[in-house]
This record gives C-alpha cells, sequence and structure tokens, in this order.
C-alpha cells in the first residue's frame, strides 16, 4: 500500500517523463540547495542519474552562487544551465534575467505555489522544485476531546483553542505544547502562522486592529498550554513524554515521535483564520538563466526534476517534500509518511495562504526575529496591554525595514522599496 498525497491541481502529463530527451550534454545544476556532503552526493547518485544528460551538480552557499550568476548575467554567457534555490533568492533577482518556463507544461500541483513563482509577472520565472513545513501532530489520546464536528484536516484557531480547552478540563492539566524555549521556532508561528491567517500579513499588518485580534487568539490558547512550554524546543520529546498531547513544531523536530511510536500520533495542517490557513513554507524551485549555454537541455532537465520518481527521489536524499501528486512508497519512515501528508493537505488547502520566511534583510535577520519574540514574552508572559507592546515594538521594526529596505514579500502586498509597517 502506498500513501497517496493529495494537493490542490494537477502536475501536466509533461511532468510524468521519467527520462529527458535531446542529445547528450553536460548540464551545469548552479544549487543552493542539498550542500552537505552527504546529500549533494545523493543528488548526483541517487536523484540525477537517470536524467540522461550528464549532469554537474555544484551546490554552493548563497554568496558564491549569486557572485558567479551575476558575472555570467554580466557578461551575457554562461556554463550555468540550470539554477536551484529559495524563492527569496529568485524573488531578488530581476525576472528579466530568467527564461519564461510557461512553455514547459510542468508546475507543482499547489496553485499557491505556482503563483509565488510568476514573481510578479504573469509567467513562471522558476518551477516549485521541493518544499519543508512546519505543522501541527497530536497525540492520539486528544483526538476523543476534539469539538464536534471538527475536521482535524482543516481546523480553525477557534476549534484549535476549543479542543485545547476540552483536554485541558478532561485531563486536569494543560495538554497544548508550544516551541517557546531558548532554541525554539516559535517566531517562525508568529510570521509565517499566526499573523498570515489573521492579519493577511506580517509586516504591513503588525500592529493593526487584526494583529490585536491574533493577539488575543493566541492569549486565549496559551491559558491551555503546558507552562513549562518555555522550556520546550523540541515538541517530539513532549509528545513522547506525554507532557503534551497536542503540538507546533517544525517536521524534522517531531520525527523521532513518528519514527519511535507510529501508530500513537497523528500530523495535520496548522489551524485556519479569518484570513486563510496561514503556513511557513521553506519552497526551492528550479530556474534557467537567459545565458543557459544549452536551452534544451536545460529546459529537459527542469521536466525532469518535476516527474513524480525524481520527485521522491528528492525526498530520499534531502528530506524536502514533494510539489506534485505523488504515491509515498511505504518504505520511507513513518515521520516521513505522516508530515507529507500534513504538508500536501496544507499547501493544497483552498484557504493556503502562505507566509514566506524573512528576505532582503541580511545581518538583520535575527534582530527582525527578536521582535516577534519580545512582543510575546511581553503580551503572553508578562500580560502588558496588547495594543501598547504592538505600538512600542512597531518602531522597532519599521527601523529595522527602513535600515535594510527590504522590500515586502508574501503574504504583505508588494511594495516599492523598505516594506511599510502601516
Amino acid at each position: 500500500m502506498t500513501l497517496r498525497m493529495k494537493i490542490a491541481g494537477a502536475v501536466s502529463g509533461l511532468a510524468v517523463l521519467v527520462g529527458v530527451t535531446g542529445a547528450q550534454a553536460d548540464v551545469l545544476f548552479w544549487s543552493t540547495q542539498a550542500k552537505p556532503v552527504e546529500e549533494a552526493q545523493a543528488m548526483r547518485e541517487q536523484v540525477l542519474s537517470g536524467a540522461g544528460d550528464e549532469i554537474d551538480y555544484q551546490p554552493n552557499d548563497g554568496g558564491p552562487w549569486l557572485t558567479r550568476l551575476n558575472a555570467e548575467l554580466q557578461a551575457g554567457s554562461g556554463a550555468i544551465g540550470v539554477l536551484g534555490a529559495l524563492h527569496g533568492d529568485f524573488s531578488a533577482m530581476d525576472p528579466e534575467n530568467l527564461v519564461d518556463l510557461d512553455a514547459l507544461g510542468v508546475s507543482a500541483a499547489s496553485d499557491t505555489f505556482n503563483s509565488l513563482a510568476q514573481l510578479g509577472t504573469d509567467k513562471p520565472q522558476y518551477i516549485p522544485w521541493m518544499q519543508a513545513s512546519y505543522i501541527m501532530a497530536a497525540n492520539k489520546e486528544a483526538l476523543p476531546y476534539l469539538p464536534e464536528g471538527a475536521d482535524i484536516d482543516a481546523l480553525t484557531y477557534d476549534q484549535l483553542i476549543e479542543w485545547a480547552a476540552n483536554v485541558h478540563e478532561g485531563t486536569g492539566s494543560p495538554k497544548f505544547g508550544f516551541p517557546a524555549g531558548p532554541k525554539g521556532l516559535k517566531h517562525r508561528f508568529f510570521q509565517g502562522y499566526l499573523y498570515p491567517s489573521y492579519t493577511n500579513g506580517v509586516v504591513r499588518t503588525f500592529a493593526s486592529p487584526e494583529a490585536v485580534t491574533a493577539w488575543e487568539k493566541f492569549a486565549e490558547l496559551w491559558e491551555h498550554t503546558n507552562p513549562a512550554s518555555t522550556n520546550f524546543s523540541f515538541l517530539q520529546e513532549q509528545l513522547l513524554s506525554g507532557d503534551a498531547w497536542i503540538v507546533f513544531d517544525h517536521t524534522s523536530r517531531l520525527a523521532q515521535a513518528f519514527n519511535e511510536r507510529p501508530d500513537d500520533f497523528v500530523a495535520f495542517p496548522a489551524p485556519a483564520g479569518p484570513a486563510g490557513r496561514g503556513f511557513m513554507p521553506v519552497i526551492a524551485g528550479v530556474a534557467i538563466p537567459k545565458t543557459a549555454p544549452d536551452m534544451d537541455a536545460a529546459k529537459d532537465l527542469v521536466k525532469y526534476m518535476l516527474s513524480p520518481e525524481t520527485q521522491i527521489a528528492t525526498l530520499r536524499a534531502t528530506s524536502f517534500f514533494p510539489v506534485v501528486d505523488v504515491d509515498l512508497p511505504d518504505d520511507l519512515p513513518p515521520s516521513v509518511q505522516a508530515a507529507g501528508a500534513a504538508v500536501a493537505k496544507m499547501s493544497g488547502a483552498p484557504d493556503a495562504n502562505p507566509g514566506l520566511l524573512p528576505a532582503g534583510l541580511g545581518d538583520k535577520g535575527g534582530d527582525f526575529n527578536r521582535i516577534y519574540v519580545d512582543t510575546f514574552e511581553r503580551i503572553i508572559l508578562a500580560r502588558q496591554p496588547i495594543e501598547a507592546v504592538l505600538d512600542d515594538q512597531k518602531k522597532r521594526l519599521a527601523a529595522i525595514m527602513e535600515e535594510t529596505g527590504a522590500p515586502c514579500w508574501a503574504p504583505d502586498a508588494p511594495s516599492d522599496g523598505a516594506c511599510p509597517v502601516e
């Protein structure tokens, strides 16, 4: 038996090609992804070995990756055939330097991802390639406490709060777990989940009336959260110990629980708010620079990367999940099976509203994250007035945006220049 990953939409028939056509040629695949030696080797041997052409897979850090790319673009010719990078890397580029890929007929199964890949144009400038994300997970003992009529794969924040309250009342102790510890990824929850779900933004809407509502709702949820969450950083530990029955965390930080006791836990999408089902996908894509030396071979490689077989091989090599409909083999670890299904449902949900990773902040990324952590600590832990805290923190956030000049990223509306804090 295989697990059918259902993501909204469909991949073109071209995407099922296992091999590529055309003359044999070397294609330089210039990537910021799969950089560790083991992953890079797996990409070469397990993923790209069936591409037909000889593929020279070369992963690099962002700096060298961009330096060589820019040099070739300025020279008007080069050796790079295909680019692999995160959405944020592509969004910082001039779309005119990338080849319009609409005629390839391949795409992700998520309309949301395909829209992002247009980079503000009306044609795909890159093709989504693979994704990672954060999800929810629960001990199956919590399932009888779900609110009446609630669908665990389509929860709202109000239903999540009611569920946590039911478990709290039924067991006598708060069982929601949140990664609020020193190494926890709490800032990503606020940036990619809570804010997009309630405000349809993260920077522009930071101190909006909708943001006040979001923090009020999170305060309600906190009433049913294990107070030791301020020490929780990897929620797989609390699932296994029973200290938490319902949790939020990155897929990699939940893996141990599902691999050790796969029959005891369930993974599911993040909840939705008034502005949609906010979630933070880490989206990587493949693109072709306008200076690619063999355009046909480059296009064949892009098509090959979107085939279901290649997507599964990429999952094995990198632990990034497919962006197309695939049947996951049952020999994958239980954590991959569970998380893959949850990620697919979340990214393919009709109300999906992705809050992308911050981009363009340079060395101010840590300061940006600190704004959201400090806001959480002041509002939730210190119980300071929400409006006063947001107005105060708004000034700090605006200063960071103005200093860096970083333009807005989704779900905030695009900006000319620095993203404004409205």
